[in-house]
């Protein structure tokens, strides 16, 4: 059973009584919709204070939708709830992680980038600013995950890099902005992602680091944020053999499970070998990667008896539902468990000041909101001169001006919706206008235009004829739900791809993802931008042109670790 009188709670006997004989006076299914932490439902139909009275959830998660909305929203479910909810939403990069005028103030990777733990902060307090107006009381970030493999489609830019120190310090930067704004922070995802190339959204991935090297590197980052005082950390569908078998030395490979769903990884190596204390709660069960573990109907109760004490979203809420109480009335989930999951729940509510015990536990959402998007915009716009980083200049192209290479071949790669739920925006538009701003003529090459005559008979002198420079830009960005990162030129003969790279100048900038120079190491000058938003872009621009100097430091390693990439 959680202490409450200790870190990260603090509750003193008084405050803990009222959590007892709340609890106590719940109903049986008031308790269990205390374990769910839904998903918003996009559907306007939706009678949001039927839905509240008949699930009773501990919380809610948010994607991006207008403020007003949000706000209205929130005011709804709070005040039909008996018990103030969590309202959560993915503020990893900015306020737009939950309303769609918010501010994109940078990827972690970016903020990493500048080598300044007030850019974390700042992208803490920004986003806890934006968020916290209309009623958001959690974060789903920091992002404490270790970007070992550069394969990894899913960490990449929302890491805050591969160096231990640089993750601990930077994630606890935001925290703090995000604190100041009475926003929970929640890390995330235990037992750490960034060392398979595969999605936990998709397979169930492993994080296959021996337990002396864990206990280095993951577990010295989750040992830090708990020593400081973490309220709540979100658990991966991600294996760690490793710590299994030295907990339990008879376990067969069979028996191996995601932390999810693992009693040995919660109860055992986070609980008890590095003494958490607070709130567990799952990353989204619809994923693959936790639903292959076994049939829904066990896993769902297997979760509570981990040790993890809400589980995220549903694939069917009543089902879901029907599948804890079941489980309880069967007492393969006991009583005494239940309890301590709802008390830790509840107790995070109350030292985190979303339950007020005195005051009948309405949270107050403030009626005006004053979000301050041109500071907000300003504080992007140093992060992004902070951080663009120049890779290499082999042939030392930089900078470029009218007056030397006036004609362009630009060629935008990616820059395409990645999912129903994208946070960012295109680039393509954004640099032709840019450039051409700066007085050069932009020719933007057509994928979908292909003939055979360029394909195949257009030669060297063809292409300077009609151009000095080509300048590729990449926006592949990180998502869920895919398998790679790379760069996939046009299947017709790679028709794309800068096969004349030796004879006309060419530049290579990403805007998504630091490692793209796996994919074209022989390019002569090489940026990292790390975020795609218009902060960024001029920050590119203004680099490029020679207005202002790189100083972006490479948070990972850009080459890959290939000798070629260097050259």
């Amino acid at each position: 059973m959680s202490d409450l009188t200790k870190s990260p709670y603090n509750l003193n006997c008084n405050e803990i009584k009222s959590i007892q004989n709340i609890v106590k006076n719940m109903s049986l299914e008031e308790k269990i919709g205390q374990l769910f932490f839904v998903i918003n439902s996009d559907n306007e139909d939706t009678n949001l204070k039927k839905f509240i009275q008949k699930y009773k959830p501990g919380g809610i998660m948010f994607r991006p939708e207008m403020s007003n909305i949000i706000k209205n929203k929130i005011n709804l479910l709070q005040k039909g709830s008996n018990i103030p909810l969590f309202v959560s939403a993915n503020l990893e990069s900015g306020g737009n992680g939950i309303i769609q005028e918010g501010t994109w103030v940078g990827n972690p990777l970016q903020i990493a980038a500048t080598n300044d733990t007030q850019s974390a902060y700042d992208l803490g307090n920004i986003s806890g600013n934006e968020a916290g107006q209309i009623g958001c009381n959690m974060s789903f970030s920091p992002i404490v995950d270790i970007d070992m493999n550069f394969r990894n489609p899913i960490t990449n830019t929302r890491t805050f890099g591969n160096n231990v120190s640089l993750v601990k310090n930077m994630g606890w930067a935001q925290c703090q902005g995000l604190q100041k704004n009475k926003i929970i922070p929640v890390i995330k995802h235990f037992p750490g992602d960034g060392v398979d190339e595969r999605d936990q959204h998709i397979v169930t991935s492993i994080n296959s680091l021996d337990k002396d090297e864990w206990m280095e590197t993951f577990g010295s980052v989750y040992h830090y944020f708990i020593k400081k005082g973490i309220p709540s950390i979100m658990i991966g569908h991600i294996m760690q053999p490793a710590w299994e078998r030295f907990l339990k030395p008879t376990i067969k490979d069979e028996e191996l499970m995601p932390a999810s769903v693992s009693e040995l990884l919660i109860n055992g190596l986070l609980r008890e070998k590095l003494g958490f204390n607070g709130l567990a709660i799952t990353d989204a069960t619809p994923m693959i990667g936790y639903n292959v573990s076994l049939s829904r109907k066990l896993l769902l109760p297997k979760t509570i008896n981990a040790g993890i004490d809400m589980i995220l979203f549903n694939k069917n809420i009543d089902e879901d539902y029907s599948y804890i109480f079941d489980a309880v009335k069967l007492g393969i989930i006991s009583t005494e468990r239940l309890n301590e999951a709802v008390t830790r729940i509840l107790g995070t509510k109350v030292s985190q000041n979303i339950m007020d015990l005195e005051k009948e536990f309405i949270q107050y959402i403030p009626n005006e909101t004053n979000f301050k998007f041109k500071e907000h915009k300003r504080i992007a716009q140093k992060i992004a001169d902070q951080s663009i980083t120049l890779v290499k200049d082999r042939d030392q192209l930089l900078p470029i001006s009218p007056s030397k290479t006036p004609r362009i071949r630009l060629v935008v790669l990616g820059d395409k919706d990645t999912g129903g739920f994208k946070e960012g925006g295109k680039v393509t538009n954004k640099f032709i206008k840019g450039l051409k701003s700066y007085g050069f003529d932009v020719h933007l090459y057509n994928q979908n235009a292909l003939d055979f005559h360029e394909v195949f008979n257009e030669g060297v002198s063809d292409l300077k004829n009609k151009f000095d420079l080509a300048i590729y830009i990449a926006n592949i960005e990180t998502a869920s739900n895919q398998t790679t990162t790379r760069l996939d030129w046009v299947h017709l003969m790679a028709a794309d791809a800068p096969w004349y790279l030796r004879d006309i100048p060419t530049i290579f900038i990403s805007m998504a993802n630091p490692y793209h120079l796996f994919d074209i190491p022989s390019v002569s000058t090489y940026i990292n931008a790390y975020t795609g938003n218009n902060e960024s872009i001029k920050a590119v621009l203004k680099k490029i042109t020679g207005q202002e100097k790189f100083v972006g430091q490479s948070p990972v390693d850009p080459f890959c670790g290939e000798l070629m990439a260097r050259l």
